[in-house]
């Protein structure tokens, strides 16, 4: 009896082919609902790597961040108001000063030597004033002694002619006698009167002469106050209170006028100088309130000047603290500031992220309730501030938006999670 021969068992019997034929059908079904029953392309993403923010809806304030320089609230410069070389140095930079404290003097021998000319000038005028009213004395006293004689002069001419007229009248005298006497009357008063006239021209004439004098010599005293107060301002002093910070001369050294000499910083007080991107140069006005953490505390700023001037795509804003100065702030010191842009109201929020820079806040990706995939969605956002977009419309409190950047995902409608 011949032994039984080993029938071989097959590697795929029909249950398991139909088992396995089953679960990749499902894949496959499930696999066509997720990219086709959309109706857009998709791509697969890790969830580690993607910020996913909630949409809320509450207060929000339009703010932009700022850097800010500490600067003392009033800097004077001290300019050569007229130029010199530098004679005497009595402060150094650095020292504290007081209003009125000398710091420097120049010297200058041109305008010391215009000085004594002006002054010399101002007496020789002043004698030929002094000469010229005296003369006008003079001329007034003899237009009244003229005046005396020829009255008295024409008044015996008179009376001898209007006795010459009686005799003339009762024949005692020839009309030839009557008519001599006659014109010596009329020519005598014409006289008289041609001989006034003359000497009031001559004496309004010295009068004019007095008053252009004295124009002239007031103009010259003018003048002179003006060079005394060059002269005074050759010695440098401190105008306020205050710290010289700065002081740019040598004895000896030349300054022309109008040169810098240096600075005085009235510390009492500071205010902050911050430039701004001129993207916001139609938003920032004058009142505009800016926050600032320092030492534990919050300040506030408000904005004092708007300087509107734009270099290197920025302009420039001064602002003042509303209340008292951060406590141990300094000169020169840098503070990040909080500028408001608009009032506190409610909204409905996104957190801000990369995202934006691909779709400049026109659509997003939000999350499926379910958690497994996000899907495109165009949406529009409205006003900023470092923490939050304003959302207008597309999405509603309680939803999610991934946030982080979109640059590898190209134009895809879907992105399923991993």
């Amino acid at each position: 009896m011949g032994m039984d021969k080993p029938i071989e068992k097959k590697k795929w019997p029909p249950k398991r082919i139909i088992t396995y034929s089953a679960v990749g059908l499902f894949v496959l079904v499930v696999g066509y609902l997720l990219i086709f029953e959309t109706g857009g392309s998709s791509l697969n993403v890790e969830k580690e790597r993607l910020t996913i923010s909630t949409v809320t809806k509450g207060p929000f304030q339009e703010f932009i961040p700022i850097i800010g320089s500490v600067l003392p609230h009033r800097t004077i410069y001290l300019d050569a108001v007229i130029g010199g070389s530098v004679d005497k140095i009595y402060l150094e930079a650095g020292a504290q000063v007081k209003e009125g404290d000398k710091i420097l003097k120049l010297s200058n021998t041109n305008l010391l030597m215009t000085l004594l000319n002006n002054e010399a000038q101002i007496n020789r005028a002043s004698n030929d004033l002094r000469s010229t009213r005296l003369q006008l004395e003079r001329n007034r006293l003899d237009l009244k002694r003229q005046r005396t004689e020829a009255d008295y002069f024409l008044k015996r001419i008179k009376r001898r002619f209007e006795r010459n007229e009686v005799l003339f009248k009762e024949s005692f005298i020839s009309k030839q006698d009557y008519d001599d006497f006659k014109d010596e009357y009329e020519y005598q008063k014409k006289n008289r009167e041609l001989t006034i006239e003359s000497q009031e021209k001559d004496l309004k004439f010295s009068e004019e002469q007095v008053t252009q004098l004295e124009a002239s010599v007031k103009q010259m005293e003018t003048n002179l106050v003006l060079l005394k107060d060059q002269l005074e301002n050759l010695t440098v002093k401190a105008p306020i209170n205050g710290y010289l910070t700065s002081l740019t001369a040598e004895a000896g050294q030349s300054k022309a006028q109008g040169e810098r000499l240096g600075q005085i910083d009235d510390v009492t007080g500071f205010k902050v100088r911050a430039p701004i991107d001129e993207h916001y140069i139609s938003r920032v006005e004058v009142g505009k309130i800016g926050q600032f953490d320092f030492s534990g505390s919050t300040y506030d700023l408000k904005v004092t000047k708007v300087y509107p001037e734009v270099r290197n795509g920025q302009f420039e804003v001064d602002m003042e603290f509303v209340g008292k100065n951060a406590e141990g702030i300094r000169r020169g010191q840098s503070i990040h500031i909080r500028l408001q842009l608009s009032d506190m109201s409610q909204a409905i929020l996104v957190a801000r992220g990369g995202f934006y820079q691909t779709t400049g806040g026109n659509w997003a990706y939000i999350m499926d309730p379910s958690g497994k995939y996000a899907t495109k969605r165009q949406i529009r956002l409205g006003r900023q501030n470092p923490e939050f977009f304003e959302v207008l419309e597309g999405l509603t409190p309680g939803e999610q938006v991934i946030t982080s950047s979109y640059e590898n995902y190209g134009d895809m409608d879907r992105l399923v999670l991993k």
